[in-house]
């Protein structure tokens, strides 16, 4: 059977599932909102236990990464994360995953060339873009005199 390249994708796009792009996406911003609900509860916790704003915000941030990591360590994450997709990757556990994913699958090649070289192989690139953004972005707004 010969096929040309138009053929043979109509042919195959044929017979590819639909893509559940609205379930897929409310799934994202259900769960995605049910873990900035989940940072939010734990914030108002420790302004209620006398933190100030900005040591409840750090401490929120550094609380929401060790559930993270917990999470992803126990093999929970990965389980969400199959379920709701993107939205487990945009809040700070996500990030915290993203570096201990990669440790965990790589601990058996030792500390250092195993988890150690590894743990930043997907965040890596998050925190170099990150890092130069806000550096580009600082830079523009003290040249405006912001």
């Amino acid at each position: 059977m010969n096929m040309t390249n138009d053929e043979y994708r109509q042919y195959s796009d044929s017979h590819q599932p639909r893509s559940k792009c609205l379930g897929n996406c409310l799934k994202a911003f259900l769960v995605g909102g049910l873990i900035c609900c989940i940072g939010e509860a734990i914030l108002s916790l420790y302004i209620h236990c006398g933190l100030g704003k900005t040591e409840a915000s750090s401490a929120t941030s550094a609380t929401l990464v060790f559930l993270g990591a917990l999470l992803t360590g126990l093999g929970l994450y990965d389980r969400i994360a199959r379920f709701a997709g993107g939205g487990t990757l945009v809040p700070i556990t996500g990030f915290a995953n993203s570096m201990v994913a990669p440790a965990l699958e790589f601990k058996t090649e030792g500390f250092i060339s195993g988890t150690a070289a590894k743990m930043f192989i997907i965040s890596g690139p998050v925190i170099v873009y990150g890092i130069t953004a806000s550096v580009i972005y600082g830079l523009i707004l003290c040249i405006l005199g912001g």
